[in-house]
């Protein structure tokens, strides 16, 4: 059975007195359908279908929110719809959602267990091997998640064109090209992925998560204009986006617009307190020289990242990459990125291996641990700074310099604090200085 745990959402009440209060608007509509199959099942308890819908709705609010309370919700919605019906074509659907739920926990090989299991029940329904891409990826497993996501390309029949696997289709091809190098193919996928989504009418936050990841391809890319106008149009989708808020509060930090970076890193946390908005947050006070703002978001990351069973799961990553940024309790950095590992292997659990090793002054490990987060040569800035800084500490300015020229090029503003200390790292290293620029690690943050 699914774990019952503390959620997120019980960080609210911690959050109160430092949050304005915002005026409740209408139900959204998936609260009416959470409310409508509420009802239905408990018209009907033997009626297998709307348990599965209501899962699907409990899915969908969990993905508007963030708040995981609505994927154990689901879970249990989807548990008793199989309980009801596992063996029959009319299965497959929950089968595939109770999926989708293990896969938002990180269960990643129940997760494939069940989506193949969909697939086996109704071969006729592909979209499953969209969730089996993504888990396969999520574990290293490259090969296997093209091959899967290759199965979407070729639908065998109009109907499942229409329902959505094209969609499927590009937004996967995305991720493909994105990983393995080529970022402009990744925007014209993801491009094409968005107008699919409007154009059939998705749901509203599906369109708007495409349209932010569209921005964030864009970021990837160095160009801040598109990236806001993607995350801009993710906001006019969709209303108090939290990951559009807090991509647009990237862009402002990036362009030194500190004021806005702040107002809306707060305005998405205010709709839900990740780890990452509030360590960014935090960040940002840091360069605005507001130490005990800084300090209070700091123990927010924290607070979130601890706060039970199920964000000391998925959230272990985030915690090992925020200690060693912030060059505290380094060594539990280490062992955080170490326990990821029991389940992911993907190209950036190894760069957070790799970036902890390096903090830990573990500088050869660190080498080994990047290699593997770079075979698929996948052009990400941040990873590229991080190969960058563990050559200078090994002392191959060669590839010291290849790597961090290659991260400013990319996105001369990728990160409030590293893209200086990677200009400054590569100007010591032209004139020579190898050992000194390494040392300005901790002293660039807070």
């Amino acid at each position: 059975m699914i774990r019952r745990v503390l959620t997120v959402s019980a960080v609210a009440i911690f959050l109160l007195s430092l949050m304005p209060a915002r005026a409740q608007g209408p139900l959204h509509e998936t609260d009416n359908s959470i409310r409508f199959y509420q009802w239905k099942v408990a018209q009907d308890p033997d009626d297998f279908f709307n348990y599965d819908r209501l899962g699907v709705a409990f899915i969908q609010k969990a993905r508007e929110t963030g708040d995981v309370t609505y994927y154990n919700l689901a879970a249990k919605a989807l548990e008793k719809s199989l309980d009801l019906e596992s063996t029959h074509p009319e299965a497959a659907p929950a089968t595939k959602h109770l999926a989708t739920v293990y896969y938002a926990e990180h269960r990643f090989d129940e997760s494939l267990a069940l989506a193949q299991k969909a697939i086996d029940l109704n071969p006729h329904d592909i979209t499953p091997y969209a969730l089996i891409g993504d888990a396969r990826s999520e574990m290293g497993e490259y090969e296997k998640a093209w091959a899967a996501y290759r199965k979407l390309q070729d639908p065998e029949d109009a109907q499942s064109a229409i329902s959505g696997v094209q969609y499927l289709e590009q937004s996967r091809d995305s991720v493909e090209s994105f990983l393995t190098g080529d970022t402009k193919a990744a925007i014209n996928h993801m491009r094409r992925a968005v107008a699919i989504a409007v154009e059939s009418r998705m749901a509203k936050e599906s369109i708007a998560w495409s349209q932010f990841t569209l921005g964030e391809n864009y970021f990837q890319s160095g160009d801040l204009a598109n990236a806001k106008a993607a995350y801009s149009d993710a906001l006019k989708t969709y209303p108090d986006y939290h990951r559009a808020l807090a991509g647009l509060a990237k862009v402002s930090s990036a362009e030194g617009r500190l004021d806005d970076a702040i107002e809306l890193y707060k305005k998405a946390i205010s709709v839900i307190p990740l780890p990452a908005y509030a360590a960014a947050l935090g960040d940002v006070y840091a360069k605005s020289g507001n130490g005990a703002e800084a300090k209070k978001q700091f123990d927010l990351v924290e607070y979130v990242g601890r706060l039970n069973a199920f964000n000391q799961t998925v959230y272990n990553r985030e915690l090992s990459v925020f200690y060693a940024d912030h060059d505290i309790q380094l060594q539990k950095a280490l062992e955080l990125a170490r326990k990821e590992f029991e389940v992911r292997h993907d190209i950036y659990t190894w760069d957070a291996l790799a970036w902890a090793l390096y903090k830990n002054s573990q500088p050869e490990q660190a080498a080994v641990a990047m290699k593997e987060a770079l075979h698929l040569e996948t052009n990400d800035a941040l990873v590229l700074f991080h190969a960058g800084m563990i050559y200078e500490r090994l002392g191959d300015a060669e590839k010291a310099k290849d790597y961090l020229h290659r991260a400013v090029a990319l996105n001369p503003q990728f990160h409030l604090f590293y893209a200086d200390l990677a200009r400054t790292t590569l100007e010591g290293l032209s004139n020579g200085s190898l050992a000194v620029a390494g040392q300005r690690t901790t002293d660039a943050r807070p």
